[in-house]
């Protein structure tokens, strides 16, 4: 039963990417990025791309409903179309930065504030300082890999 709940708890998330990215979301973080950083700079798009990853992720709460946002407004225009970076690593990785992102936020009360619950820890920030340190040198590599990989 559990796995059943999982997997139509992932497919909502995903249903509601693909509606923020259907709704013109992902074109209106691109344009809004676009007029202000140097995407033309590989370097800078595939930055932008992780960072924009991770912090949609940490305001949505999973990964799973910002990768459609994120991959439509910066992944395909951007660094597929125009640096010509392979889509399949690049979706990976790009996976794994949201999920860096999920270990850092509150929103992802499954994750980061019911274990707080359960445990019944004093201070409901715990897991996630403690996730940080997974986080954080996890996203830094994960900027490595895309540099190399992609």
């Amino acid at each position: 039963w559990s796995s059943d709940v999982c997997s139509s708890d992932l497919l909502l998330l995903a249903v509601l990417g693909g509606i923020f990215a259907r709704a013109g979301v992902g074109d209106l973080l691109s344009g809004f990025l676009a007029s202000g950083l140097p995407l033309d700079n590989r370097a800078v798009a595939l930055v932008v791309y992780a960072a924009a990853m991770a912090l949609l992720t940490m305001v949505m709460g999973n990964a799973f409903a910002s990768f459609p946002v994120i991959a439509i407004g910066i992944g395909l225009p951007v660094l597929v179309a125009r640096h010509g970076a392979d889509p399949a690593p690049l979706a990976a990785l790009g996976m794994l930065a949201g999920y860096c992102g999920t270990l850092l936020t509150p929103m992802a009360a499954n994750f980061n504030i019911v274990p707080v619950a359960l445990l019944g820890l004093r201070d409901q920030y715990s897991v996630i300082r403690a996730q940080a340190l997974t986080a954080l040198p996890l996203f830094a590599c994960n900027l490595v890999f895309l540099f190399l990989f992609t």
